[in-house]
């Protein structure tokens, strides 16, 4: 039996990057040896074992066949005669096809390291095609390592764009590829996972919606870069420079989906494309079951974020009307957010990313003002039921009315 470290620790620590989670492989072993040293069972698919003191996970080396569509279409096969090297060719990348054993000595069979120097993300085997997933994964570390200098290799993105092509992309689960892109999203350049899927034609699979907005001009005073979709990734880049938190990246990334829809004849204005682009929000935000708090959070800065720019000018009847829809007595942290994607929004923009945004400030304001009007008094003078709401209602806009005053005086 001899036990290797694989993948990502490997990786990390040769790129000097800090090792969260290590992975293991066994050549030379069985279930039964495994369990009599005490290992628990793991995974239905593939014989993957918690070490019985540190929990974690030590996979038995295997190889694995195509037997089907999607992530999931696959056979596999460990035995104690499968090497380190047959373990290692049905791995995604190169540079995490590297094993380490307890002395650090590197089994690198497939040029790893040369790539890991050369910043580049390179597959190992053809059988990379075989598994739709690996586009979504290839495209997050894209992502993860763009600020290293990492690329994708010419012939990988082709094998990607082939894959893209065969209709294996639709067979993926909602769950798997949410997975991938909110990992993705959470990475420090995720702009770049949404390029890569563009540039190996899989956004246009996925993510129709945000595909089409590419080639799409807007008004280049409010503008300076233009292109929607040049725009939308300049705005999901100051998410992550700001450290978002994944709904407000989510709901950056889906913004103006409405501006795909506008009629070429009305270009470059986008008239309406808040409320035109909500059943676009609506359909991606099922396509991948989107966790609930991401999904009401793109919808509402869809709907509402030409508000957030405009909050500086809204009547008090409709700052009342933006607050009550986001319920920010009981939900305070939902409009916080919606007031950092509008920030972000308004960053995103070429030569206007280090831009003031008062509207930040003024809207914490209002939302302040509105909660400040106390209900006990208003019960004391007798309302209650439809009439208490009335009521609340009339002083909470009376409350705006005065704070709008005194904010621009």
């Amino acid at each position: 039996m001899q036990i290797y470290k694989v993948g990502g620790a490997v990786r990390d620590r040769l790129l000097g990057k800090p090792v969260t989670d290590i992975d293991w492989v066994v050549v030379g072993a069985t279930t039964e040896e495994m369990l009599a040293k005490g290992f628990r069972p793991v995974g239905a698919d593939f014989p993957v074992f918690l070490h019985p003191k540190s929990g974690e996970e030590y996979a038995l080396a295997r190889t694995e066949r195509k037997s089907g569509r999607g992530y999931g279409g696959f056979t596999f096969h460990a035995s104690p005669e499968v090497t380190l090297e047959e373990d290692l060719i049905r791995r995604d990348l190169t540079i995490n096809a590297i094993a380490e054993d307890d002395q650090q000595n590197l089994t690198d069979p497939y040029h790893g390291q040369r790539d890991l120097e050369a910043r580049v993300l390179r597959h190992v085997s053809p059988a990379f095609a075989e598994d739709p997933l690996r586009v979504l994964r290839v495209a997050r570390f894209a992502a993860r390592y763009a600020a290293l200098g990492f690329t994708v290799a010419p012939e990988t993105l082709e094998l990607m764009r082939e894959l893209s092509e065969s209709g294996e992309l639709e067979a993926l689960t909602a769950e798997r590829s949410w997975k991938e892109i909110s990992r993705a999203l959470m990475e420090d350049q995720p702009q770049v996972f949404i390029q890569v899927l563009r540039d190996c034609d899989a956004l246009k699979v996925l993510m129709p919606e945000v595909d089409a907005l590419f080639g799409v001009p807007q008004p280049e005073a409010h503008h300076p870069e233009i292109d929607t979709g040049v725009h939308t990734l300049s705005v999901l880049e100051q998410s992550a420079r700001h450290k978002q938190p994944l709904t407000v990246r989510w709901a950056c990334l889906l913004h103006d989906l409405g501006k795909g829809l506008t009629p070429e004849e009305e270009w470059p204005r986008h008239i309406a494309h808040e409320h035109t682009g909500l059943k676009l929000i609506k359909a991606v935000n099922e396509r991948f079951k989107a966790p609930k708090d991401c999904q009401e959070l793109a919808l509402l800065v869809g709907q509402y974020h030409t508000h957030g720019h405009r909050a500086l000018e809204l009547k008090p009847s409709t700052l009342l009307e933006l607050l009550q829809s986001f319920d920010v007595y009981r939900r305070p942290q939902r409009f916080e957010e919606f007031i950092a994607a509008c920030e972000m929004d308004a960053r995103g923009r070429k030569g206007l990313e280090q831009r003031s945004y008062p509207q930040a400030d003024y809207l914490r304001g209002a939302a302040t003002a509105a909660r400040s009007v106390a209900v006990q008094p208003l019960l004391e003078k007798g309302f209650k039921g439809p009439e208490l709401g009335e009521a609340i209602k009339r002083e909470r806009l009376k409350a705006l009315k005065i704070y709008k005053e005194t904010a621009q005086a």
